[in-house]
């Protein structure tokens, strides 16, 4: 659903149903997600958004304090839909070699995959955003290397992999991969999506060598 009519009856559900509050809200962030590549963010407006949803200005203002605060959720959204992936595998029968891999792998391909329509890396789109995006980031990852490090603790335990600290290792593995990520670069100056994805794995196989018990 790309617009819904909001209408005052449904603007009292809002408070009084919690999934149409929810739906609302997720159609305010694919709005973010459309006008970001289209127009960036310096030219989106609060009224923009409200029109792209088709929804009063009004209804935005009850999810969202500000244009700045509607963008960050919508990076917020990207890597909350990545922390899920990553519990998922995380959660799996699979080895903990496995596991490592696959995550390697999705931290990177799901953010590729989430932005490769905008025109600039996520950087130079939301560069009045900077302190606080970079505030953010930071939770991100720190999310991220806890996923990564119950993982590592595991694979430890289990004899698997040869590793002093499941938390700072984890905090390495990002760190190597972060070069990967669309900050800095856009997606098009990444490279297409089996280029990345040849990358990432490239990446993924080295660094596990370096922790595998031989």
């Amino acid at each position: 659903m790309t617009r819904m009519q909001i209408g005052s009856e449904t603007r009292k559900n809002l408070k009084r149903n919690p999934a149409v509050r929810q739906e609302v809200r997720e159609s305010i962030l694919d709005a973010v997600d459309r006008l970001l590549e289209r127009n960036g963010y310096k030219r989106m407006k609060i009224d923009d958004i409200a029109a792209e949803v088709g929804i009063g200005k009004g209804t935005v203002y009850l999810h969202f304090r500000s244009k700045e605060d509607v963008t960050l959720a919508h990076i917020d959204r990207i890597v909350q839909r990545l922390l899920v992936r990553l519990n998922e595998i995380a959660d799996s029968n699979a080895t903990p070699v496995s596991k490592l891999r696959s995550m390697l792998i999705a931290r990177v391909m799901t953010r590729f995959d989430s932005v490769q329509h905008y025109p600039e890396s996520i950087n130079d789109l939301l560069a009045d955003l900077r302190s606080n995006l970079l505030g953010r980031r930071e939770k991100h990852f720190d999310d991220e290397a806890n996923v990564f490090a119950r993982v590592l603790k595991d694979g430890k335990q289990q004899n698997a992999l040869a590793l002093k600290d499941p938390q700072a290792t984890a905090h390495s593995f990002l760190l190597a991969t972060n070069s990967l990520l669309p900050y800095s670069l856009s997606v098009q100056e990444l490279g297409n999506r089996k280029e990345m994805m040849d990358k990432i794995t490239r990446i993924a196989d080295l660094l596990l060598e370096g922790v595998v018990r031989r």
